[in-house]
């Protein structure tokens, strides 16, 4: 592809961009905050620009200079990774209206989707399964909110519509404390996300997070690449995450996977995407659709063969997605661990000098990860560092090679969660499969 990408992100997603983009022939601009002038794929881009200072907000928030950034390079697209903008329709509008390709779909469906209550009610109509619910945004009507609580049956969650990234939820377990959380959570999703609406939902107990990733182009072509399960979390932030979904039937998994494929082709999406659904008695309920790409696109990858960036690459450039469903084999299991530069107990961030580093490495192992020797972390932002994955040719070969490959891991000079992944690798609940989505909480750590 004669064409030249800039790469709206930083560390281990940028730099899985820019090796995709390489491999296509794709040349690569890296923008970059003054404290990320030594990132990896800042070194190996064709082209950088320095977009601002160190503060997120300045940067890679900074929706004029990325714009700029892209207008002085002549580049003809610009791929946002995920975090950040890259589920912010308006910048996706933006980067359309100056003439450039935005690499994720229309800015109009991300702004659709990117609304929960808008999303669920478009769900409904496809015949996809949700949460029992308010059916939409809460007034300001106390008495009705208080009926609609009643009608669902505690515990209910309030959500933000506008929320993601686990943030803007509160779990009511009693009638008496339901007015003031939900004025709580308006106030924070206000703050967070310039969106106060907010919704009520049946708060599942038991339930698993399972995803179905999904691609589609431009050509009206759409494919599935499965189920992942990412049930293993700590305050709605994901810490293990595996493909396929253990311990539900596969025929199952295919029924809900074309259903998602389905309900692609119906709002005509383009790009990659994933539904995520709660999973509990043996039933699917939609909670939202993320409109990019997911750190855990790998172990979809690992199980299909499929490189989902490029994928996306060929979708914005309007070429046809390179497989088909029929194309398409599931082969084993894969399983990632999320490395953070964090302390493993209190989960505290830890930035610093990596002074010792050595990545596992062996048949079926595979990391993605902008660390070196020497590397900076800088305190600025999110602590994710590294992502080890492995494939195996059935769950238990799997987890056994995870769990030699965090032996090898060696990262010195910060904290990081590896003692904790090795814990939870070596969990019998764990170990069986089809943890909750609580289960890391309140058996780890008593919250």
């Amino acid at each position: 592809m004669s064409k030249k990408i800039l790469i709206a992100n930083r560390g281990e997603i940028a730099l899985r961009i820019l090796r995709a983009c390489k491999e296509l022939g794709i040349q690569t601009v890296a923008v970059h905050s003054k404290a990320d002038a030594e990132l990896m794929h800042v070194y190996l881009a064709d082209e950088t620009v320095c977009i601002g200072p160190n503060s997120p907000l300045l940067s890679y928030l900074n929706v004029p200079a990325i714009i700029g950034a892209a207008e002085v390079t002549h580049a003809h697209a610009i791929h946002p990774g995920y975090g950040f903008l890259s589920e912010n329709a308006d910048f996706a509008e933006q980067v359309e209206m100056s003439g450039f390709i935005f690499i994720g779909p229309q800015s109009d469906v991300i702004r659709q989707m990117g609304d929960k209550v808008t999303a669920i009610e478009l769900m409904k109509k496809t015949g996809i399964s949700t949460v029992p619910g308010s059916g939409g945004a809460l007034s300001n009507d106390d008495a009705k909110n208080k009926k609609i609580a009643d009608q669902i049956g505690y515990p209910v969650i309030i959500k933000a519509a506008g929320g993601g990234g686990g943030r803007g939820m509160r779990v009511v377990f009693e009638a008496k404390k339901l007015l003031q959380e939900i004025q709580l959570t308006r106030s924070e999703a206000k703050a967070a996300f310039g969106n106060a609406t907010v919704y009520l939902e049946k708060f599942l107990e038991n339930p698993r997070h399972i995803e179905v990733q999904v691609l589609a182009d431009k050509q009206g072509n759409t494919i599935h690449l499965g189920t992942r399960d990412c049930s293993l979390q700590r305050r709605h932030q994901k810490v293990i995450e595996e493909a396929p979904a253990p311990h539900i039937a596969t025929d199952q998994l295919d029924r809900i996977a074309a259903r998602c494929s389905e309900a692609c082709m119906a709002m005509k999406y383009v790009g990659a995407g994933t539904f995520e659904f709660l999973y509990e008695n043996g039933e699917f309920y939609f909670i939202e659709m993320n409109t990019r790409i997911q750190v855990e696109h790998p172990v979809s990858e690992m199980i299909t063969g499929i490189d989902i960036v490029k994928e996306q690459l060929r979708i914005a450039f309007d070429e046809p997605l390179s497989v088909m469903q029929s194309d398409i084999h599931f082969a084993g299991h894969a399983i990632e661990c999320r490395i953070n530069a964090e302390n493993a107990e209190t989960f505290m961030p830890s930035p610093g000098t990596i002074k010792q580093l050595h990545f596992p490495g062996g048949n079926g192992v595979r990391v993605e990860s902008h660390l070196y020797q020497g590397y900076v972390i800088p305190p600025y932002y999110d602590s994710l560092i590294g992502k080890l994955i492995v494939w195996g040719e059935d769950r238990h070969s799997a987890m056994v090679r995870m769990n030699n490959a965090l032996n090898e891991f060696i990262i010195e000079g910060v904290d990081t969660t590896i003692p904790l992944h090795k814990k939870l690798i070596d969990d019998a609940a764990f170990k069986k499969g089809g943890v909750n989505i609580h289960y890391l909480e309140n058996v780890f750590f008593n919250e």
